[in-house]
């Protein structure tokens, strides 16, 4: 197998209900996700060693766990159902996407590499085992095997027939949230609400009725880090910003803007207000 480069993009919650904790430990949720043009890249090689390497670099490599990182796991479980034709692999993954951002950098890379792996060597998995698979790694890698414009509720995934690429504002203030440790301390529950396909595949209609939305981890969030609240704030009153919020679990701040034009001089009012934290643009995928 010659050496292979993968795109693991990175996740954006636009919006976020949480329901209360199901008795698996997880929450029920409802979001409107896209994926942005920022991904890690991954390179996976077949090795003549006796066991995998997984090699993390990287401006976000640091605090990402040697043996209990998403890749591993993924490993793992292929390893356990005999399902690598004793191949060995060093897998490479240059962490482009902030560790702890709510970014789902690490869902991104165990979905990029399932799908990989699935394919390259004909594993032919059936969605039950797939399903499976994603949820031993993490209740995200589900939604990051589809890469596209999604409606999640509860169990359920719509894709949205959206054409338009959306223009979003990072904003990584260097701050690691554990997602388990947020949705621990969270008291703010939400209903999960219809919402009608007229809404979902239409741009205009979904981002005024984003704009009514929010993100329910947010005060939580910024109750333990109130700088998050500043950004926020700060990305609201930008010139073309339709709204701004917390992504997933933290700590990445985002906004929605309407032109190029707009969400880069946002950029560069934010960096002036705030130089020490990481900021990028982003269009959807």
């Amino acid at each position: 197998m010659k050496n292979h480069k993968l795109k693991a993009f990175c996740k954006i919650n636009l919006s976020l209900r949480v329901s209360k904790k199901l008795s698996n430990g997880y929450h029920k949720i409802q979001s409107f996700i896209s994926f942005g043009d920022l991904y890690d890249e991954i390179y996976v090689s077949e090795i003549n060693k006796p066991k995998d390497k997984i090699i993390f670099s990287g401006r976000f490599k640091n605090g990402i766990s040697a043996k209990s990182n998403t890749v591993a796991k993924v490993l793992k479980f292929f390893r356990q159902n005999n399902m690598l034709k004793n191949k060995i692999f060093r897998i490479k993954i240059k962490k482009n996407i902030p560790h702890g951002s709510g970014l789902g950098g690490g869902s991104s890379d165990a979905a990029s590499l399932i799908n990989f792996f699935n394919s390259k060597m004909n594993l032919k998995l059936n969605n039950s085992k797939i399903y499976k698979l994603a949820n031993l790694v993490g209740s995200d890698v589900l939604c990051n095997l589809v890469k596209k414009n999604l409606y999640l509720t509860g169990k359920k995934m719509k894709i949205l027939k959206l054409n338009n690429k959306f223009n979003i504002l990072i904003v990584f203030p260097n701050i690691w949230c554990s997602t388990s440790r947020i949705y621990s301390k969270n008291r703010s529950f939400s209903s999960l609400n219809s919402v009608s396909s007229n809404v979902l595949n239409n741009k205009r209609r979904l981002i005024r009725f984003l704009q009514n939305e929010h993100n329910d981890l947010e005060k939580i969030v910024v109750t333990m880090h109130p700088i998050i609240g500043k950004i926020i704030r700060t990305i609201s009153i930008q010139k073309g910003c339709y709204f701004s919020r917390l992504t997933g679990s933290g700590s990445a701040c985002i906004g929605l803007f309407s032109n190029d034009k707009t969400v880069s001089l946002a950029k560069k009012n934010i960096k002036r207000k705030f130089p020490n934290h990481w900021c990028m643009i982003s269009k959807t995928i």
